[in-house]
């Protein structure tokens, strides 16, 4: 049923993509099977500029700037981008644990299964760790974890936990001027909360990425955030 609607709409989109099939047919290339029975309409790629996702390039980009700069014989990643992982794992050795862990193989980089909600660390032990867009999610079922509304918080007391003295956090979650759950996408925070839960840490940095326009702000304030809605908070923590 699913194979003959996917090829019922393959013919309705046809006729949006048809004046370029008959340019490219009268060019003749006879290296290739060239047949309407193989098309594959990609109606949504025409525009002035490319698109991306706001919040998971430049939070990536942003952290992977930060392990550069902390440059620690290893990193731990709890849960971020697999994307994230992978690239830093190209000059920083990266250890990636998820709760449903990723069958990757790259040099450099180990994939292991963990639990936020109970990390395979000893206290004070992980010098340089990350934990991005990750916590918004925990305790709301998305993934499967269990139903509990102070997951997040068990969370975040877990990264303090694991976190050496003088030691890094890298720490992303959606933010904006009110705190509120998406069920069972995500929650969002607001600058005091985040400010509250990790008040016992140093904050070395905190940037900011809009929602929908210019970059990403470096050294941002709380006003920032409160002119957004989903704003993607960006934390450089240090254990004191």
């Amino acid at each position: 049923m699913y194979k003959n609607i996917k090829k019922i709409l393959k013919y309705v989109l046809f006729p949006f993509i048809w004046f370029d099939y008959i340019k490219f047919n009268k060019l003749k290339d006879s290296r290739f099977i060239f047949s309407p029975k193989n098309i594959y309409p990609c109606i949504k790629d025409k525009t002035i500029k490319t698109e991306f996702d706001r919040h998971y390039v430049y939070h990536t980009a942003w952290a992977a700037r930060k392990v550069k700069e902390i440059n620690p014989e290893f990193h731990i990643d709890i849960s971020s981008s697999l994307y994230f992982a992978s690239i830093v794992s190209s000059f920083i050795p990266v250890k990636f644990y998820d709760y449903r862990p990723a069958n990757i193989e790259l040099s450099n980089m180990e994939s292991l299964c963990g639990n936020l909600m109970s990390l395979p660390f000893e206290n004070n032990s992980i010098n340089s760790i990350s934990c991005m867009h990750v916590v918004e999610h925990i305790g709301l079922g998305r993934y499967g974890d269990k139903i509990d509304s102070s997951g997040d918080l068990r969370a975040i007391n877990e990264l303090k936990r694991v976190l050496a003295v003088n030691g890094s956090l890298l720490f992303v979650v959606p933010m904006g001027r009110i705190p509120k759950i998406e069920f069972n996408a995500h929650r969002i925070y607001t600058f005091k909360q985040i400010k509250e839960y990790f008040s016992d840490l140093e904050l070395k940095e905190f940037s900011l990425i809009p929602e929908k326009y210019g970059s990403i702000i470096y050294n941002a304030t709380e006003n920032d955030v409160d002119k957004e809605r989903y704003a993607c908070g960006c934390f450089w923590f240090i254990k004191k």
